[in-house]
């Protein structure tokens, strides 16, 4: 909220100046204003995904304001409010999902510079940035191999700086991006990278940095690139925590590529995330591994407004721990063999029916359950290793 604040009066200092400049004509002429709403249906045959799946869930709603507001032809101010309900891991409390001023330093017919500057969304891979809106999204739900709505707030955006240029030449179009600040840091976090909502708060620890790097070639039908970032949480424990105060540190890159046509689009990432524990304490060892994930997604229009998806995608919690034994042998088999790695098959129909209204259905395979939430599953001793999940959805926008 506090870069909020700063914008609003960078907003008040500079509406007069623009008003005078253009004589009659009120900034606010420019004001444009959507929103969009969807519920979801999901079943699944057994294990807990966004609430009480198993007896059919309707815990997966979607309602979100957005507004934009050029101040001048070199800045834009833009935010979004998102109520967002995910099962047990959000409750659908309206939170701010971005709010910055885009500033435009330096802009010809060859390139633009610029800087973001307040709750800034991360870029990292193809949909991160879109990932809130149905309408922008592949599927009803991302990849959760790479895209983890378990711990979507600290991936989504980061409240600070982000510096942008973009080159255009014959060959394509070159985006670079680098920036920093502090991530959105909510319950989940614990509950995923410690297993265990433990008495505590995370913090940032000042090692917080993003960057990405993408090139596209003329009317972006093949375009590829590389994302990133880098932050170190450190845990302050509460009177009652068995932990230390500990800290947790994470790289999370992508490699990504797209190729699309008009009735096709083929689409492939690949994640690795090195992690690192250290100074919880006896109860929990300091510890290292490498998460890996990727998948391979095509979509087909049969017509403009009704598409198929296909998508295969697998993750591992340790990429050198393929079947999760030694992931369970760490544990004392606590955790089972199979929440060491997810590998799912998806299907999916998308209908436009209108330019409003959108209707969505998906099936799923699963293999493992890496991909949930220890929030939503905390009784490992009803996890089942193989299990489907059914889900429909409507969405709404204007």
């Amino acid at each position: 909220m506090r870069h909020l604040l700063l914008i609003t009066a960078f907003l008040a200092m500079l509406g007069p100046t623009s008003a005078h400049a253009e004589g009659s004509e009120s900034i606010w002429d420019g004001l444009q204003v959507h929103g969009f709403a969807s519920q979801a249906a999901i079943w699944t045959s057994d294990n807990r995904f966004f609430g009480n799946s198993p007896e059919t869930s309707f815990a997966f709603t979607e309602i979100g304001l957005n507004a934009s507001l050029p101040i001048n032809p070199r800045i834009l101010l833009s935010g979004q409010l998102l109520a967002r309900r995910a099962g047990d891991m959000y409750d659908g409390t309206p939170e701010l999902d971005y709010g910055l001023a885009d500033i435009t330093l330096a802009s010809s017919n060859e390139q633009r510079w610029g800087v973001r500057v307040g709750r800034v969304k991360n870029p990292l891979g193809i949909y991160n940035e879109t990932r809130d809106v149905p309408f922008t999204r592949p599927g009803i739900f991302l990849p959760q191999v790479i895209y983890y709505d378990k711990i979507r707030n600290l991936a989504l955006s980061t409240d600070g700086l982000m510096f942008y240029g973009e080159s255009y030449i014959d060959q394509g179009a070159l985006s670079l991006t680098l920036g920093g600040g502090q991530p959105v840091i909510d319950d989940n976090v614990g509950w995923t990278f410690l297993r265990n909502n433990y008495d505590g708060e995370f913090q940032t620890d000042n090692k917080t940095g993003l960057v990405q790097l993408w090139y596209s070639t003329p009317g972006e039908r093949f375009k590829f690139g590389l994302s990133g970032i880098m932050l170190s949480l450190r845990f302050d424990p509460g009177q009652h925590s068995p932990l230390r105060s500990g800290t947790t540190d994470i790289f999370y890159w992508i490699a990504s590529i797209q190729y699309d046509t008009e009735d096709w689009t083929l689409s492939a990432e690949y994640l690795r995330e090195p992690l690192a524990w250290g100074d919880y304490g006896p109860f929990f060892p300091n510890f290292k591994t490498t998460v890996e994930g990727y998948y391979l997604q095509g979509t087909y229009r049969i017509r403009p407004n009704i598409e198929l998806l296909m998508r295969y995608e697998e993750g591992f919690a340790n990429r050198n721990d393929r079947d999760g034994v030694r992931f369970s042998t760490r544990t004392g088999g606590l955790f089972p063999p199979f929440a060491g790695f997810s590998k799912i098959w998806t299907a999916g129909l998308r209908w436009d029916i209108n330019r409003q209204w959108m209707v969505r259905a998906e099936y799923q395979r699963h293999h493992g359950t890496f991909v949930l939430s220890f929030r939503e599953n905390p009784d490992l001793g009803q996890l089942r290793e193989y299990w489907n999940l059914f889900a429909v959805q409507a969405a709404f926008r204007f």
